[in-house]
């Protein structure tokens, strides 16, 4: 049998540099796969030795668009250490920030970072625009609304200036696909109308971005979360922001439901065979891009005020493993460790807790063959993402991983919502497990979370107005701080989110964030575990593999955000330079 590896690195469209080598057999069908990450981060290190309540303003660097998810999870890794009880109005202002970064998020990984895997840009330019409009419409009735984009006219405008790009010669945001390749699977009309939503889409996420900021202070590194509570003191007091806040929700919420969702059905009935093809898969159950099966989610957004980890959470906690969705077992953080067997990190020769894990570089290089390209070596360590394990097992994080958990958990909001969209769609929920199921459960994620934050707004408005101003809750960081750990346990819209801290006479002794990506984008464990990308692409058939547009799309469907993941680039495996991180250099 003879086999070729492709090779996609950068990966483009993502945060970070992500490189896939995968491994095809004569039918185009990828039959062994491997993701590296080609950066280093070391937020780490720079942390250690810092008053651990500075940290969150330093940890949300890590990333540039999940800022505000690393920064609360930081915030509340010291809180957990010093057993600190946020107020209600605190516990629901972080809330809707974190909840406008989830739709945020959703929406411009579908539209811009990830529906060019689906949609043919050069296909819309063929498209009757009057056909259009009955074809939008055909796809809200679906979903139960009116059309976002009703008017012919206005796929009429929005194609002409697609035409005058491409015969100028300057698709600019649009150039570099694989325009006209077998796997594009829709109509030129359903191409027009993901052209027209994704240019609009432009506009609704910088409204988005206005909600974080309303309560944040700014956007995209918001500045009122505190150990403690928050200080936007006067926002929450001022009915003219409030009011705001939800005028801007009401506007996206009306965009998530009559443009995503439609476009997510039309998505899924139009790729629906890929979805369910169990020839397509790494374990014959689901569809193209299922991958390893397994899920899990730490519960996000407190809807009581019971403290750490005793709360109510909107997303349920939980495991559900190997596609079995009859039971889902409890999380127990102390079953998280790090393994680095196939990370450019030296270890200690066994998977690490993150309270005692360690971030030392060891970078062993490539394999240099002998067709002049650079190779990973995949027998030793090739990426600087770490191995994450769950009690010895990799596991899936993110959306899918949210839905699909508490749907087995059988937790009413979600069960309801999921529902929906399958009772809608006609498709079984199996397919779900599929790079289809993981697009689809983020947009019913975003309608879901739409819905929620008008309740918690109101109950924010309702709370001020009987007089309760509280933000912050006093302790003393003398008696807390001086020997004492904690752990930032949540979701961040790609996923679950974990910083430990360690903190000895007032300083951080020991910081480690394992993230999403690090979960999903992880290398192999030390027992030849296959990460959740690479366990993704195995049955995959390439149309093209010199246009490997199928890596992309399921790669893509996972939202990788490799900067956070990473603990330098060059594509032929060069050393570009070398950097000393100084861990006592001034913010």
């Amino acid at each position: 049998m003879s086999k070729k590896h492709i090779i996609v690195d950068p990966i483009t469209r993502i945060e970070g540099h992500l490189r896939i080598e995968a491994v095809i057999d004569e039918n185009n069908q990828i039959v062994d796969a491997f993701s590296s990450s080609t950066m280093f981060r070391g937020i780490e290190t720079i942390l250690k030795g810092r008053d651990p309540r500075d940290c969150g303003l330093m940890a949300m660097r890590i990333c540039g668009v999940c800022t505000g998810t690393h920064y609360q999870r930081s915030i509340e890794a010291v809180e957990d250490a010093f057993d600190i009880t946020i107020p209600k109005n605190a516990r629901l202002v972080r809330n809707l920030i974190q909840g406008a970064l989830y739709v945020h998020d959703h929406l411009v990984h579908f539209y811009h970072l990830h529906a060019l895997d689906f949609v043919d840009v050069i296909a819309a330019t063929k498209a009757d625009p009057y056909k259009t409009a009955v074809e939008a419409a055909k796809w809200a009735r679906v979903a139960g609304v009116d059309a976002f984009t009703s008017d012919p006219s206005e796929f009429k405008l929005i194609q002409k200036r697609i035409i005058k790009f491409v015969e100028e010669g300057r698709l600019g945001i649009f150039g570099n696909g694989y325009w006209g390749n077998d796997h594009y699977e829709l109509t030129p009309e359903q191409n027009l109308i993901g052209v027209a939503h994704y240019l609009k889409a432009l506009d609704i996420q910088r409204d988005i971005a206005k909600m974080q900021s309303i309560f944040g202070g700014k956007n995209p590194h918001p500045q009122s979360i505190v150990v403690g509570g928050v200080t936007c003191v006067q926002d929450i007091k001022n009915p003219a922001r409030i009011a705001l806040f939800k005028q801007l929700l009401k506007d996206s919420t009306e965009f998530v439901k009559r443009a995503y969702l439609p476009d997510v059905y039309m998505a899924g009935t139009m790729y629906a065979e890929e979805a369910t093809d169990t020839d397509a898969t790494y374990k014959g159950v689901g569809g193209t891009g299922g991958g390893i099966l397994s899920y899990m989610s730490y519960g996000d957004f407190r809807l009581d005020d019971t403290g750490f980890y005793n709360a109510e959470t909107l997303f349920p906690s939980g495991l559900v493993l190997d596609g079995d969705i009859s039971k889902a077992f409890e999380v127990d953080q102390a079953k998280i460790t790090e393994d680095v067997t196939h990370s450019w990190y030296e270890g200690t020769g066994a998977p690490e807790h993150p309270y005692e894990g360690t971030t030392i570089p060891k970078f062993t290089g490539f394999e240099k063959k002998e067709d002049g390209y650079s190779y990973l070596k995949t027998d030793e360590k090739y990426s600087w993402i770490k191995s994450p394990l769950y009690d010895g097992k990799k596991v899936e994080v993110g959306p899918l991983a949210r839905m699909v958990i508490g749907y087995v958990k059988g937790d009413k909001r979600v069960t309801k919502y999921v529902g929906n969209f399958l009772k809608r769609s006609n498709l079984p929920v199996t397919v779900l497990f599929s790079t289809i199921g993981r697009t689809a459960a983020r947009a019913i994620e975003t309608e879901l979370m739409c819905d929620v934050m008008m309740e918690w707004v109101d109950e924010l408005a309702k709370n001020v107005a009987m007089g309760d101003l509280s933000t912050w809750t006093e302790f003393d960081f003398d008696h807390v701080s001086a020997d004492t750990k904690g752990v930032g346990l949540a979701e961040a819209p790609r996923g679950s989110l974990g910083h430990w801290v360690k903190v000895k006479d007032g300083k951080v002794e020991n910081y480690q964030a394992v993230v999403p990506s690090t979960w999903n984008a992880g290398p192999r464990g030390p027992n030849g575990e296959l990460g959740a990308y690479e366990a993704s692409l195995i049955g995959t058939k390439v149309a093209n593999p010199e246009e490997p547009l199928e890596i992309i799309r399921t790669v893509h469907s996972f939202d990788p955000c490799i900067a956070c993941a990473v603990h330098v680039v060059d594509t032929k495996g060069k050393e570009l330079a070398v950097y000393k991180v100084d861990p006592t250099c001034a913010f």
